[in-house]
């Protein structure tokens, strides 16, 4: 919600628990504003591109350390603003602390020149930044997502304007103040926004979030041919072969899978494909699963693993989602519909293939469960949609698992899980479809924010070579 104050707009964002309850006020950036924002970023720009890169990775280091002080109070202001539960807030946090100073670690290598000297001449590829990169975030994970983007960009010589959701624009604004680097934030909404992506001294735009969002972020940057990491989301299936165990430990993984951050995440297992010989035994193992971790309400609140969702928007396409097939509600549900936006959380058993709970990203606490009779047919169903983004499939059998996984059209599969835990670094995630074009985890994410220059001394031209100016090239024309 926003509201004028003497003039100049502002956003006042309420804690989706508590509604009546504001949880902090940021002043909107108007777009005839962001012109000027991005003119000092540029300016910037050139100052801190000149800077070595150890004393670029020095003023990021000390940010971290910055974060990492700060973690309990941005978490708790995390939770308050998005209505993600805190102890999510504090894993969020610290993976941002630790993908920034993973990035302090790899990005010396990752921006070092590739230097080739040899019979045919000398060949210097540098690493070079963009310029001005706008970095446009959504609002369910805005701290590690704005990470994603801004360490790379700044470490290798960018500045970063960036643009939070006007839903959860408090703790990415903290957290970008603690960087001694041209780092700005403007807010608002579609209007800041194209000012933002549209602007001539933007070089490189990093967004993720919908897919309206996203095209329209990519018209923008594609009419001033503006390079652009997209990132759109996923519809991720998760598939149970024949074989695959239905354990305590696996269901209960299977669960906060799907309702994290009241499921409101690209990568959630979203879709559960299961055989239909042993629907009814994994329904009953799932359910019992829910009333081990599932715990709705308050996300301050100890014992509490699911809050609210993001909006009264989320909340009634989170309801109309309930309709069809056999509703099972799921765990403890200790939140009030009437003073915050909370949702019973649902497993829906077979519901019409073709509903929108199915086909669409459902981003809600509202997941179906289909049963199937033949693998090839759920490889298909499993495949099917614009989405791309992320898979998973279990069995007793990790080569057979394996083997059915590589036929996934998704840009990373998780094998008997389809959560966070445990994930590293060295696993590039990705998307195919309309996922996006990004690679934002591990050495592909930092080759997203430089442009590659080449220097060429062909060694027939070299001083000492012996052949006259303009003489044959020891390379055919190109």
């Amino acid at each position: 919600m926003s509201a004028p104050i003497g003039g100049a707009g502002v956003i006042a964002r309420e804690n989706p628990a508590r509604t009546a309850e504001i949880a902090g006020v940021v002043a909107e950036t108007p777009a005839e504003a962001v012109d000027a924002i991005v003119r000092e970023a540029d300016a910037g720009q050139r100052k801190w591109a000149a800077r070595e890169l150890p004393e670029r990775l020095a003023v990021l280091s000390r940010a971290a350390t910055s974060i990492e002080e700060s973690a309990a109070e941005l978490a708790t202001l995390l939770a308050r603003e998005s209505g993600k539960v805190v102890g999510d807030c504090r894993g969020e946090i610290g993976f941002a602390v630790r993908y920034l100073r993973w990035v302090v670690e790899h990005a010396p290598a990752a921006y070092a020149d590739r230097i080739v000297d040899d019979e045919l001449g000398r060949i210097v590829e540098q690493r070079k930044p963009y310029g001005v990169v706008a970095a446009v975030t959504p609002w369910n994970a805005p701290v590690i997502l704005g990470m994603l983007k801004i360490a790379p960009a700044l470490a290798a010589g960018n500045a970063v304007v960036v643009k939070p959701s006007p839903l959860a624009p408090l703790t990415i604004s903290r957290v970008v103040a603690l960087f001694e680097a041209p780092a700005r934030v403007v807010h608002g909404g579609a209007g800041t926004g194209a000012a933002l992506v549209g602007h001539d001294l933007v070089r490189k735009v990093a967004f993720t979030g919908g897919a309206d969002g996203g095209r329209a972020v990519a018209a923008l940057a594609g009419d001033r041919l503006t390079p652009t990491v997209l990132e759109l989301g996923g519809n991720d299936p998760a598939v149970f072969l024949d074989d695959a165990p239905f354990t305590d430990e696996a269901m209960d993984r299977l669960v906060m899978a799907s309702f994290a951050t009241s499921g409101q995440v690209c990568m959630a297992a979203k879709r559960l494909y299961v055989p239909s010989s042993r629907l009814d035994g994994f329904v009953e193992a799932y359910l019992a699963a829910a009333d081990r971790v599932l715990v709705t309400g308050d996300p301050l609140a100890d014992g509490v693993t699911m809050g609210p969702v993001i909006s009264a928007a989320a909340q009634r396409a989170a309801e109309t989602l309930r309709a069809g097939g056999v509703v099972h509600d799921l765990g403890r549900f200790e939140g009030d519909p009437e003073s915050g936006y909370f949702v019973r959380p649902a497993l829906v058993a077979g519901p019409d293939p073709g509903s929108p709970l199915v086909v669409a990203e459902q981003f809600a606490p509202v997941v179906p469960v289909l049963g199937y009779d033949d693998e090839e047919a759920v490889l298909d169903a499993a495949n099917a949609g614009e989405l791309g983004l992320g898979a998973s499939v279990w069995s007793a059998d990790e080569e057979r698992a394996f083997a059915f996984a590589r036929r996934f059209e998704a840009g990373f599969t998780f094998v008997n899980t389809h959560n966070r835990t445990g994930m590293s670094l060295r696993a590039p995630f990705g998307g195919v479809k309309r996922s996006g074009w990004g690679r934002e985890y591990a050495h592909e994410g930092l080759a997203e924010y430089v442009q590659t220059c080449v220097i060429h001394a062909p060694a027939a031209f070299r001083p000492g070579a012996g052949v006259a100016a303009g003489g044959p090239s020891a390379y055919p024309p190109g």
